[in-house]
């Protein structure tokens, strides 16, 4: 019966240790996500799991063409998944079809961006932003509610960026910031 017992007792403390260590990963390192809707297609399809690295901004910060999840500005419960465009500082116009960021140094950066569908319906924007702001923008654009609609997104809403997608195991892959 004691063997009983001290062999229940390791199950339990084994199973105790693995939720610790599942609730210390998602909390502090990594979570998974799951895209909803198509405002990041060609690239994240509805459906697709992926994994947001939580740990990579507690000690560098986002850079222009990585693919974050924040909280929705409107509600801290909803998360959205799109990419940065623009950075603290910086100033970003959106014109038609055309997307230019003028640093905070004053270079002009217009992105030449290969990942995304043609744009049809845009709205014009111009947006300077602070010292905490981030642009950012979904990059199926006709169909995207982002920055261009509720404005900047600050650095306290974001959550990680996006490095793996797990599933479907078909499409299986890595993710690295676009360059311009």
């Amino acid at each position: 019966m004691r063997k009983f017992f001290w062999s229940l007792f390791e199950v339990v403390e084994t199973v105790a240790v693995a939720v610790i260590a599942v609730i210390l990963v998602r909390t502090f390192i990594a979570q998974p996500f799951l895209v909803s809707g198509s405002s990041m297609e060609p690239n994240f399809k509805d459906g697709d799991y992926l994994l947001v690295d939580e740990l990579a901004y507690r000690f560098r910060e986002p850079v222009r063409g990585e693919v974050v999840v924040f909280k929705y500005p409107g509600d801290h419960k909803t998360y959205y998944i799109k990419r940065i465009i623009g950075l603290p500082g910086e100033r970003v116009v959106v014109k038609g079809e055309s997307v230019v960021v003028y640093g905070v140094d004053g270079e002009k950066i217009e992105l030449k961006e290969s990942y995304i569908r043609e744009m049809s319906i845009q709205k014009d924007v111009d947006e300077k932003l602070s010292e905490n702001e981030f642009f950012v923008m979904g990059d199926n654009r006709d169909f995207s509610y982002d920055s261009r609609s509720w404005g900047a997104l600050t650095r306290g809403d974001v959550t990680g960026v996006v490095k793996l997608r797990l599933w479907p195991f078909s499409s299986v892959d890595t993710f690295k910031p676009a360059t311009y």
